[in-house]
């Protein structure tokens, strides 16, 4: 059992910060900047709340952060009420935001200055994922505070791995991002087309999930899809932010991502059309639009 914080109780941090009490059995203090959510989340699963995450963090082990983007995340760490004014030598911050791979390297810095261990470790699962405590971590950091951390990690991951050095688990989140892009519109368009050729789309998955073309997105989002219900997961605003990270990171390290560039057009029409808040594969509404 470790004395454990936990920063950003939003749609994953909420759950995460659960196993951590649940299964985990540590002792739990949570910081959300509503104040009414980390209440409610203590009134659900005991623990304590703190006013700041200077507060949260102070004497504590483990303090675990999951917020929006880099602005927050350096909202949340830095200044005089930040997580690492209370941080104590030897503690280890554990951010599953997903960021950009400069703040993870920057706060990594800040924090071994102060004697303190850094892991950017954003996560896989979406807020099922999330929800059932079976995330895939992908971590960046030095080995002997990933190997401190990963037992506690574990209360709510099914895969966790030290990817290597600081910004390595962002970057590797990155992959994941684009990969999961080109997916969606595959299977966007696949349907769509389906659907065109006057074929029942539900068969034609059946049959095609059995081979080659099968994946993670046609078996759980095919018939939302084709249903044209997109409030399963992950949302479109959230997927532009991570797009434009990995862009901008292939802009800087030579890396030729016309695809995602272009997946990334297809999401701000989405945006256009009202679906800010709609999941990802909310792409086949623009083709449906189009057609």
């Amino acid at each position: 059992m470790a004395h454990v914080a936990f920063i950003g109780l939003g749609v994953m941090g909420y759950p995460m910060a659960g196993y951590l009490k649940a299964k985990g059995h540590h002792t739990v203090t949570v910081y959300n900047r509503t104040p009414a959510k980390a209440h409610k989340w203590v009134a659900e699963h005991g623990g304590t709340s703190a006013a700041t995450p200077r507060e949260a963090a102070q004497g504590q082990d483990f303090v675990f952060c999951c917020v929006g983007n880099d602005d927050d995340l350096r909202a949340v760490t830095l200044g005089p009420d930040g997580a690492f004014a209370g941080l104590k030598p030897g503690a280890i911050f554990i951010d599953h935001t997903t960021a950009s791979a400069d703040v993870a390297r920057e706060l990594y810095a800040i924090a071994r200055k102060q004697n303190v261990g850094f892991l950017d470790a954003p996560v896989s699962g979406g807020q099922a994922g999330a929800e059932n405590g079976v995330l895939t971590v992908m971590c960046g950091g030095d080995g002997d505070v990933y190997a401190k951390a990963e037992p506690i990690i574990a209360a709510f991951a099914r895969a966790c791995r030290l990817m290597g050095e600081s910004g390595s688990g962002q970057l590797t989140k990155m992959v994941n991002q684009i990969c999961i892009a080109g997916l969606v519109e595959g299977l966007a368009e696949g349907l769509h087309f389906a659907q065109k050729a006057g074929l029942d789309a539900a068969a034609v998955i059946d049959v095609i999930s059995k081979g080659a073309a099968q994946s993670w997105q046609m078996e759980n989002r095919y018939k939302t899809m084709i249903a044209g219900q997109f409030d399963f997961g992950f949302a479109v605003d959230w997927m532009r932010k991570d797009l434009g990270i990995c862009l901008s990171e292939a802009r800087r390290n030579g890396a030729h991502l016309p695809t995602t560039a272009l997946i990334d057009q297809f999401y701000s029409e989405v945006q256009a059309m009202g679906g800010g808040r709609w999941d990802t594969s909310s792409l086949i509404a623009r083709l449906s639009k189009h057609s």
